[in-house]
């Protein structure tokens, strides 16, 4: 289930320290920050080992998840908040503000057998299409 954090900032007249430390299970073994994707769709996928945090250093965005009970918008606009998802949370990053920068941290490398693409609504429908076939086919 995904989980909005608000990390902790320690300003001074020296700026701002914002701590990230202690949020996702295990050790950070990825790290990488998307620019450049206004009017872009990003993600499409959840996993089956990673968990990852996301938070938009710049700018802004939206993160659309779904679970396999719900779906759910998150806003990311600060630089000290956090989207903690969990490997079953299917997720796409959109409406990016011109200046965004997001960046993504994670417990586990790339691996591009740990993705699954298909959402929980799409595989529904699939199912649903079969089923419905599967009936038309007992009629006939």
């Amino acid at each position: 289930m995904p989980k909005i954090f608000t990390l902790p900032v320690h300003s001074s007249n020296r700026g701002d320290l914002t701590v990230f430390e202690n949020i996702l299970p295990g050790s950070l073994k990825r790290i990488f920050y998307i620019t450049n994707a206004d009017g872009e769709t990003r993600g499409g996928h959840r996993h089956i080992k990673a968990w990852q945090a996301l938070m938009c250093l710049q700018g802004s965005c939206d993160i659309y998840v779904e679970t396999p009970d719900k779906k759910m918008v998150f806003g990311l606009d600060e630089p000290n908040k956090v989207l903690i998802l969990e490997p079953q949370d299917w997720h796409t990053l959109e409406n990016f503000s011109d200046n965004a920068i997001v960046l993504v941290v994670s417990n586990e490398n790339y691996d591009p057998e740990d993705y699954i693409y298909p959402s929980y609504s799409d595989t529904q429908n699939a199912l649903n299409e079969l089923q419905a076939i599967e009936n038309k086919q007992k009629k006939d």
